[in-house]
Order: C-alpha cells, then structure tokens, then sequence
C-alpha cells in the first residue's frame, strides 16, 4: 500500500504568511485556500502566482465585515490542488505546517468525500468570488467561483476531501490522515 507524502514545512521566523503560502502554492500546484481565523472564514484563490482573497488585494464586499488573512487571528488554514494539500496552523509556540502529497496513491487507498457547502443563493459576483447567502440567518461566504448555478434552494457548492485508509496489524481499516481537494459546483 502506497501511503501519501506527509512532512513537515519549516515556517520561517520572519514569517510574511501572505509571502509564505504564495511560495507554497507554487511550488505544489495548490489553486485554493480555506482559513479559519478567530474572527471567521477566509476563502482565497492563487491567481498568476498571487494569493487573492475577498479583502485583497482589493475588498470586494465591504457591508459583510470578513475578516483579513492575520497571523494574529489566523487558527488554521488549509491550502490545496488537485495533488496536495498544505495545512498551517496556530501552537502555543508558534505556527506549524506540514504537506501531503498524493501523486502516486490508488483510488483503493482513499474515500472520496463530496462535502456540500453552505449557499442557496448568489447576492452578487465580484472579481472571482461569488457572495453566498443561506437561510434566514444571514449566514455569508464569499467563495473563488463564478458562475454558480442555483436550483429549488439548493446547495450547488461542493468541497472535495480525500480520506486516507490504512490498516492495523489485524486489518481494521481506519482513516489516518484527511486532505482537501477540490472546490466546486
């Protein structure tokens, strides 16, 4: 059984986090980025080598307050393609990262997760986001797509997670490790 790549990343001490991911997304072919930082989601898209968020380089809907890519609020964040996924997050001590890189593994080794996102319907599309609303509770994000189609309030949104098998010495499976994959509609 062929295992994904699991290492660790060394974060610099002069961390420009920006800087950072842009660094990694090109060097692992990442295309998306999904943080959770204390003060909400951050969804993000590398576009010509440069991290673009809906409050960088420019804020595409200000009425919705989302909050900004930090070190300091900044919990964790998961950046990932279609081969790999690079997780960072928030210690006591300081920030940690690590990747999984899956290029050689078989559809036998993991469980494909098609995760629905919230969203029922488009409020507007600015750039390359779109901003989603669901239910009467005011609920937002704005994700890097364009060009959603909505149907009958329905969830269109998707977010691809591979989950990875392996098994013990008595052959129970168990899922080791998780990556994000893809987003989607």
């Amino acid at each position: 059984m062929n295992k994904p790549l699991c290492k660790p990343l060394e974060i610099p001490d002069n961390l420009n986090l920006k800087t950072w991911l842009e660094s990694q997304a090109k060097e692992h072919q990442l295309n998306y980025l999904l943080a959770h930082a204390e003060d909400g989601v951050i969804w993000g898209k590398f576009q010509d080598g440069n991290l673009i968020t809906p409050t960088e380089p420019v804020e595409l809907f200000p009425k919705c307050n989302f909050p900004l890519l930090r070190n300091e609020t900044l919990q964790q964040c998961r950046v990932f393609g279609k081969n790999s996924e690079v997780l960072f997050w928030q210690k006591h001590e300081g920030f940690k990262a690590r990747l999984i890189k899956d290029d050689n593994i078989k559809k036998e080794e993991y469980i494909t997760e098609n995760q629905i996102l919230w969203g029922t319907k488009s409020e507007s599309e600015l750039g390359d986001f779109t901003l989603l609303a669901d239910g009467q509770q005011g609920l937002r994000h704005a994700v890097p797509l364009t060009g959603i189609t909505f149907k009958n309030n329905e969830h269109p949104l998707r977010l691809t997670v591979h989950h990875y098998i392996d098994y013990d010495d008595s052959g129970v499976a168990r899922i080791y490790l998780s990556r994000l994959v893809k987003l989607y509609f």
